[in-house]
């Protein structure tokens, strides 16, 4: 089927000359492809020559071939010794604009906890982000610099599954020094933070169906992995001695999670009773204990609690750490240490899971590690955030006069306040407005309708200097609520 001519070239200028910014190329592909999607271009409809086309259409003939080898390369067009026609697509008129298609998400991602909202700059209070402006980037860049300067094009392929070996080795030296962790490197895992962590666990550990115990109130990231992998959760409640399950009555656990050493976010330490006592129990029942360590070089009272991993031998615990909270978190480097007969077990699946990369980062921070500069970093953001921490408390007693009890220990970058009678997730997006940012305790629950209410308070990203207008105008927004209610 021939096109007649000047029914061809008017189809094609009016749309040809439509203003845009296109090449000539471009505009002559989107004008014959919206014909034919259109169907005013029918199948086997047979185009003029290259050749006629250019000289119709005022265009170059590379130009015209150009677009027609777009349009036979897609589908549109078929060119031949004989010429070039109109393909046969699956339909003679395909609509521009289809329906909106139907949405229906995985009920996995129904059970998700909602996300911590994340931005730059970030707002007074925002819990779990460090003083990133006392970090030491000019040393960093330097160490950087010198890792591509040295390592140049041989950093740039995949690497290691498991991380940089130097990488493995210095976190090694530091957790046996600070944690009281006998490992080697082979027994290390590097991360994407703490979270891949957790749903490497999961995939490594567990099946659908399996059960979870879980802090409750505790991390959301554990929740969202254990959520999406199909794991039944189980929350224990928390009391001052951390994690307590006695009395209740659940499934035998395939995972137990749990933040000894600064309870996330009550921050409460797990007692010697009860961690020896959960070793025991999962021992008993063949299940993994998931330790995150969190906070933990964070301590300001008395000596940092050893990790539970490093309390008996062959313990079945999958120890986690994480960069993002004592360096930036948008270094997203963390850790797992396996016990020795895991590590081996797990290395074909981590080989198979991971990818390597960041290797520049990763050679970087073993050399900040190696060379003093974590460690002297640590004790600088130790003695900042104790300073924050007595500050907060105090600014607290003065200007919240609402009854309130302060849950976090002495550690960490935050404090858990506990206010009943209150709704905090309005009292969290009323705060937004102000550039306050703390996280409603109840929001860290399995079951909100059954939570403690109140604030969790970050103080690791905020200055001590907004502490007092903040806090007032957290006591305004609580006075407010409850003047409506009343």
């Amino acid at each position: 089927m021939n096109i007649p001519g000047d029914d061809f070239y008017a189809l094609i200028l009016k749309t040809l000359n439509r203003p845009g910014e296109e090449t000539l190329q471009r505009r002559l592909y989107l004008a014959l492809r919206e014909a034919i999607l259109e169907g005013r271009l029918l199948a086997e409809s047979r185009l003029p020559g290259s050749r006629v086309v250019a000289r119709q259409l005022g265009l170059s003939r590379n130009t015209v071939n150009a677009a027609l080898e777009q349009l036979t390369l897609e589908g549109y067009l078929l060119r031949n010794r004989q010429g070039t026609r109109v393909a046969q697509l699956a339909s003679r008129h395909i609509e521009q604009v289809l329906p909106a298609p139907a949405v229906s998400l995985s009920t996995r991602v129904s059970h998700l906890p909602a996300p911590t909202p994340r931005g730059t700059p970030v707002p007074a209070f925002t819990p779990g982000t460090p003083a990133i402006n006392y970090f030491p980037l000019p040393l960093w860049r330097r160490l950087y610099d010198r890792v591509l300067r040295e390592e140049g094009s041989a950093l740039l392929g995949y690497g290691d599954p498991a991380g940089e070996p130097s990488l493995r080795e210095a976190i090694a030296r530091h957790l046996a020094l600070s944690r009281g962790i006998d490992c080697d490197a082979s027994q290390i895992a590097i991360t994407e933070g703490a979270l891949e962590g957790v749903n490497l666990c999961t995939l490594l550990l567990s099946e659908p169906g399996d059960t979870a115990w879980v802090e409750n109130p505790g991390y959301a990231g554990a929740k969202t992995a254990f959520a999406k992998t199909g794991l039944s959760m189980v929350g224990m409640p928390v009391d001052d001695e951390g994690m307590c399950w006695d009395g209740q009555q659940a499934r035998a656990p395939r995972l137990i999670f749990t933040s000894p050493s600064h309870q996330f976010p009550y921050g409460s330490v797990l007692s010697a009773r009860r961690r020896l006592a959960l070793l025991a129990l999962a021992q008993q029942h063949n299940a993994w204990i998931i330790e995150d360590d969190y906070d933990s070089e964070f301590r300001y009272s008395g000596e940092p609690v050893p990790a539970m991993s490093g309390m008996v031998k062959h313990a079945p615990v999958v120890y986690l750490g994480t960069f993002s909270k004592t360096l930036f978190p948008s270094l997203r480097i963390g850790f797992m240490v396996l016990p020795p007969a895991l590590a081996k077990a797990a290395v074909p699946a981590i080989g198979a899971l991971l990818r390597g990369g960041h290797r520049a980062e990763q050679r970087t921070l073993a050399r900040f590690i190696e060379e003093g500069h974590y460690a002297r970093h640590l004790a600088a953001m130790r003695r900042l955030y104790r300073k924050r921490y007595r500050q907060l408390r105090e600014v607290l007693g003065a200007e919240l006069h609402v009854e309130h009890r302060v849950l976090a220990g002495e550690g960490g970058m935050h404090l858990t306040v506990a206010i009943d009678g209150i709704d905090d997730k309005e009292v969290v997006q009323q705060a937004k407005a102000y550039q306050l940012a703390p996280a409603a305790l109840s929001g860290y629950y399995l079951d909100a309708s059954r939570a403690q209410t109140g604030l969790v308070l970050g103080y690791g990203n905020t200055s001590a200097s907004q502490f007092t207008s903040g806090i007032r105008c957290l006591q305004r927004l609580i006075t407010q609520q409850r003047g409506a209610k009343g």
